[in-house]
């Protein structure tokens, strides 16, 4: 699976995985301050379950996304 599987329509609108996710995490409750990279985890991720780490200034989290479901967020550290 692509980066497009993430979010089709907000990456067509120019915004990067990393923003995506951030922006998704903070609705969940979780601080992203200033998102830095975005790296799906190809070995963790299967059709429909994408599996990323996600990079903050504040903290590292593993992001595990289901389609219409919210994302299962893991402080890494």
């Amino acid at each position: 699976m692509s980066e497009t599987h993430l979010l089709p329509t907000a990456l067509a609108a120019g915004e990067t995985p990393k923003d995506v996710l951030a922006a998704q995490i903070r609705t969940q409750g979780f601080a992203c301050d200033k998102p830095q990279r975005a790296t799906r985890d190809a070995k963790q991720s299967r059709p429909d379950h994408d599996v990323w780490v996600l990079k903050c200034e504040n903290a590292t989290y593993r992001i595990s996304r289901y389609p219409d479901l919210a994302a299962k967020v893991e402080l890494v550290r």
